[in-house]
């Protein structure tokens, strides 16, 4: 995030930020900065114990599948390290399963957690199998549900691994999504891919030319890459490619994810609606709008009153059905399952935190979900109507 969301939050979240951050929050600053890992010198590496993290049980009406993808793009070389050739994406894809197949999905490889873990906390002591045995609901090689499902892409923060953002993808199919979860390689703390090999952050230290737009507009060219191979006519890259409804397609993202979602929404005619979850809009929404389509921010509290002028600016020129909701008591890193990890390793959130990581899962699964529902489904969610005496931490702007 960045712009005044940095500005409120930096000095808090540099010190309890999520796990899978390695030096900086995602666009916490306009450049990476070196002071992210001094702030973090002085956190406590964390117990040498061993802990269980058991993400929240998917709320859905099915079981969850898992697929991992290796995706390379031959006609694009990879924007950040050229000499490494075409850009690779490693996906996870999530779908609608059927019960009582399929074998455990491991949450990430041991080498990725290590070097999010050891690039997180300076001195860590953390064991590695504190997140590779982590709890999770989906199945690998699971057998698919009959029938097409609409497709929700989604996006981690810079600098985070995609598992970051797991609790919502199997959660959203259970609900009947397909979810595309997508690692931007070179754009975090470790990518594993087939043949072993783990590759580490190549922009972390600082932003390429264009800045953090340039890092939104490549991970839309992405996003639309991942729909290309998902819905090629012939030989599609997933072997239960035919679940996927090309009609129906949306993209949701954390922090840079979301900031992401507007060049995505704005420039591919397929995806039809974007949730921003956090993440400050680096890439401005065109003046003439998103072509109608729907559009949803959530965010943390920023304090004192104050707005990202970027979401201020934003929200003027959306053209479409909008939403704006603030979740009392957050973080930036509420919106995904690291404050699972912190609760459980004993990490501070930042000062003014009150709700708790369940919560935080549960709130942003439900909203979602939500937007989705409606958006893709057709299916009308009042929760998405104003305030409800149900979710009273969620507050509707303007």
């Amino acid at each position: 995030m960045t712009g005044i969301r940095r500005t409120v939050a930096a000095a808090a979240l540099l010190l309890a930020l999520p796990l899978s951050v390695v030096v900086v929050a995602p666009a916490l600053a306009a450049s990476p900065a070196p002071a992210a890992a001094s702030a973090w010198s002085n956190a406590p590496a964390g117990p040498s114990v061993d802990v269980h993290v058991e993400l929240p049980h998917p709320t859905g009406q099915y079981a969850v599948g898992r697929e991992i993808l290796h995706l390379v793009d031959h006609d694009r070389p990879d924007p950040w390290v050229p000499s490494a050739g075409p850009r690779q994406l490693m996906v996870s894809m999530y779908y609608p399963a059927k019960a009582g197949t399929g074998g455990p999905a491991p949450y990430m490889t041991p080498e990725a957690a290590r070097l999010m873990l050891d690039g997180k906390l300076p001195g860590n002591t953390i064991p590695t199998r504190a997140v590779t045995g982590t709890g999770t609901w989906a199945k690998s090689d699971a057998r698919p549900q009959h029938g097409r499902f609409p497709l929700v892409l989604l996006s981690p923060g810079f600098t985070m691994p995609r598992t970051e953002l797991t609790s919502l993808a199997e959660d959203l199919a259970s609900r009947g999504y397909v979810v595309a979860l997508v690692d931007h390689t070179y754009e975090n703390t470790g990518t594993t891919f087939p043949d072993g090999q783990t590759l580490t952050c190549a922009i972390c230290d600082s932003f390429p030319p264009g800045g953090p737009e340039a890092v939104d507009a490549s991970r839309a060219k992405d996003m639309s890459f991942v729909i290309d191979q998902l819905t090629a006519r012939s030989h599609p890259a997933w072997r239960y490619a035919r679940m996927v409804d090309a009609d129906r397609i949306g993209m949701a993202g954390h922090s840079m994810g979301g900031s992401a979602a507007v060049p995505a929404v704005a420039t591919d005619d397929r995806i039809q609606a974007g949730v921003n979850l956090d993440g400050t809009m680096d890439y401005k929404v065109p003046a003439t709008g998103l072509n109608g389509k729907p559009f949803m921010l959530i965010g943390h509290p920023l304090g004192d009153g104050q707005e990202d002028p970027s979401w201020t600016d934003a929200w003027s020129r959306l053209d479409g059905w909008k939403r704006w909701l603030t979740v009392a008591g957050s973080n930036h890193g509420t919106f995904t399952d690291n404050p699972l990890f912190f609760e459980k390793l004993g990490l501070p959130e930042p000062p003014g935190t009150t709700i708790t990581a369940a919560r935080g899962v549960e709130l942003t699964r439900k909203y979602v979900a939500a937007f989705f529902d409606l958006h893709l489904k057709g299916i009308d969610r009042p929760i998405l109507d104003g305030p409800t005496a149900e979710n009273p931490e969620i507050s509707f702007h303007p």
